[in-house]
């Protein structure tokens, strides 16, 4: 298993910590690094891919303590990611130093609705912004209302090319209620955005892996009548598998 930018923020904001953080299914005795019940565990199954772009989480204030969180899983898939607490006064140091890197081309993801320049907007000619950088794709990883915020409230973002991916059928997410059904998870909006970069392998493996999570995440609901077999799980293992194989 591969420890993260993600794993070691919860590591840090636990260490600062005055009080638990009681999210829903606080009693479940769950695993620090996947977040679903310990007997459930997902990190040895962790992806172990290759990809050819770079991904941001801007992480708002808990929600690196929810166990519902889907962010830590596009970090399981991409290995070049960097997760930073989000601040509005105080943004980290490193993370405008990569925003500056002229080796990345930053993205920012984020319907167009929300964007007042519509010169920002990229459209599905997103490659010839890149001009040979490394695409940096900064997802807002938080509920619908904190993600506006971080958006409307990050002057140091307010210069950069802006993703807006258009789903066209209803979110998956069941782990956690919004007040639209449209909205997605960050692992399905960050699933869009791969697809639209062509990078294919990444975009099924991370669905695949979402889908996985999700299915052991609900295991631990008692009132839900869920499959212990774990057959997502299952095919997911079976399908990887053969594709080592065909290497």
């Amino acid at each position: 298993m591969r420890i993260h930018a993600f794993h070691r923020l919860y590591q840090q904001r636990l260490a600062l910590s005055t009080k638990p953080f009681n999210a829903r299914g606080c009693k479940v005795i769950r695993c620090q690094y996947c977040q679903v019940a310990e007997a459930f565990c997902l990190c040895p199954h962790q992806p172990d891919i290759s990809s050819d772009i770079a991904v941001m989480l801007l992480v708002s204030d808990n929600e690196v303590f929810k166990p519902s969180n889907t962010g830590r899983l596009i970090v399981d898939t991409i290995k070049e990611s960097y997760v930073y607490q989000w601040s509005r006064t105080e943004p980290d140091a490193e993370m405008l130093a990569l925003l500056a890197n002229p080796t990345y081309q930053p993205i920012i993801v984020f319907p167009d609705e929300y964007v007042d320049d519509e010169k920002r907007l990229v459209g599905e000619d997103v490659g010839n912004i890149l001009q040979g950088k490394t695409p940096l794709i900064i997802l807002l990883d938080g509920s619908w209302r904190e993600a506006r915020r971080i958006f409307r409230k990050s002057p140091y973002l307010d210069h950069l090319p802006v993703l807006s991916v258009n789903p066209e059928s209803i979110s998956q997410y069941m782990m956690r209620q919004s007040d639209k059904e449209q909205h997605l998870s960050t692992a399905e909006v960050a699933t869009l955005v791969l697809e639209q970069l062509g990078e294919d392998l990444a975009a099924k493996t991370l669905k695949q892996w979402f889908e996985v999570f999700r299915e052991s995440y609900m295991l631990s609901k008692t009132r839900m009548k869920t499959d212990k077999s774990r057959p997502v799980l299952q095919q997911y293992l079976m399908m990887h598998e053969s594709e080592n194989l065909d290497i």
